[in-house]
């Protein structure tokens, strides 16, 4: 899944699961949903016009459904439960991925808490086991790491789960505190963040924009050869003026 859809799907999780009562949900609610500042990495500025064609584009893939009722506004609502083949915790464990992707196993024991509740980082990790052998989550850091270990869900395109890995290759550094992210965590993940909120178009304009000022450098010389040229020629004419020819 591209990286609207990943948001959109773990906003519809998340919801469904800490604030029910307005489940399923509206488009406008899952705009704002996928928009706000917090448990969200990166921050987002979708409009209802990118939100509803994610919406539409995950129906076509089984991962949500419309939900429309007695001529009132369309809601809609997720499918996962079916579509991975997970319980409530697990869903829980995979919506918090999608909504902040790569994340020490502390933090998303302590995050993936909040829409169910997860007793310990042993019982996470009999749980991250289980995602693991369904090919739902992978680990990032060297296997056998006990301390800062780094978990990630598998939904990315290839392209992008090639982009988070090696962002986070050389990121595996243990630390004192089981539950603290390694000491180079945020960079890694500011790294795979900027990676990806810069379009493909970006370095195209810029090589443009060089080209443009090499242009516009080479007019400015052409256009003070011709002032050269032309005063050279005023002193011909009135020199020649001067010698009555």
């Amino acid at each position: 899944m591209n990286a609207r859809e990943r948001r959109v799907l773990g906003v519809l999780v998340e919801k469904a699961k800490t604030t029910p009562e307005y489940y399923p949900l509206t488009v406008a609610a899952i705009v704002s949903g996928s928009n706000q500042k917090s448990n969200r990495d990166p921050v987002t500025n979708y409009d209802a016009d990118d939100v509803e064609e994610t919406l539409h584009s995950l129906r076509k893939k089984g991962a949500t459904i419309l939900v429309e009722a007695g001529g009132r506004v369309a809601r809609w609502k997720h499918t996962l439960y079916d579509w991975l083949k997970v319980n409530k915790v697990e869903l829980a464990i995979m919506g918090e991925l999608l909504l902040r992707g790569p994340q020490t196993e502390g933090d998303l024991r302590a995050r993936a808490s909040r829409m169910e509740p997860i007793e310990d980082l042993a019982t996470l990790q009999g749980l991250l086991d289980g995602l693991t052998t369904r090919n739902l989550v992978t680990y990032l850091t060297p296997a056998g790491q006990k301390r800062g270990a780094i978990v990630s869900h598998t939904l990315y395109t290839p392209e992008d789960l090639e982009k988070v890995r090696r962002a986070f290759a050389s990121h595996s550094i243990p630390t004192d505190d089981e539950d603290a992210p390694p000491a180079r965590l945020s960079s890694a993940r500011a790294e795979l963040t900027a990676e990806a909120r810069t379009p493909a178009w970006v370095p195209e304009i810029a090589s443009l924009r060089t080209e443009l000022e090499s242009l516009r450098a080479s007019i400015a010389e052409i256009e003070a050869l011709k002032a050269t040229v032309q005063a050279l020629t005023t002193e011909v004419h009135d020199l020649k003026a001067a010698l009555g020819a």
